[in-house]
């Protein structure tokens, strides 16, 4: 896995899948994902999903926050159905921009990733009209990243349920 600084939409795509599949394969214990909406992960890709498949099992989680999740059920079916699924072991949760969660301002990161492991990984976005980034195997990053992903979702709601009851 390349660490250090990216650029580029391709290359944040490539660093995201990148440590997906890593902290799939070193079978993390918890995976964090963080973005206004997912609309760019790559969570829908035929690899990822049979990653994640691989990884799911007892006293995993993954963690999903978000501003919102309807774009991600538009532009991801396929990971929408994976979801379901395997609604046991994921965490979805809302936040606010104004309420803490609002990603791109201030220096704060614009999209987390981080997952533990043997080598943790860490991807933060801070620009998202540039596409810069950086992805770094530190274990201090993972675990600021945590932190600040526990602070946010301290201050979130439950969202993006696996199934949807109406009459």
């Amino acid at each position: 896995m390349q660490t250090g600084i990216f650029e580029g939409r391709a290359a944040y795509a490539d660093a995201l899948r990148q440590a997906l599949l890593t902290s799939c394969a070193q079978g993390s214990r918890e995976i964090f994902c963080f973005d206004a909406s997912f609309v760019d992960w790559p969570l829908s890709e035929p690899a990822v999903l049979e990653a994640l498949t691989q990884w799911v099992g007892r006293a995993r989680r993954l963690h999903l926050m978000a501003w919102q999740y309807e774009d991600l059920r538009r532009r991801h079916p396929r990971f929408v159905q994976w979801r379901t699924r395997f609604d046991h072991c994921i965490e979805a949760r809302a936040c606010e921009p104004e309420g803490g969660g609002d990603f791109g301002n201030r220096g704060l990161a614009a999209a987390l990733f981080t997952g533990g492991g043997e080598a943790a990984v860490s991807l933060r976005l801070f620009d998202d009209q540039q596409w810069r980034g950086a992805l770094s195997l530190d274990a201090a990053d993972v675990l600021r990243t945590r932190e600040w992903f526990d602070a946010i979702s301290q201050r979130s709601s439950p969202a993006f349920a696996a199934t949807t009851l109406g009459l």
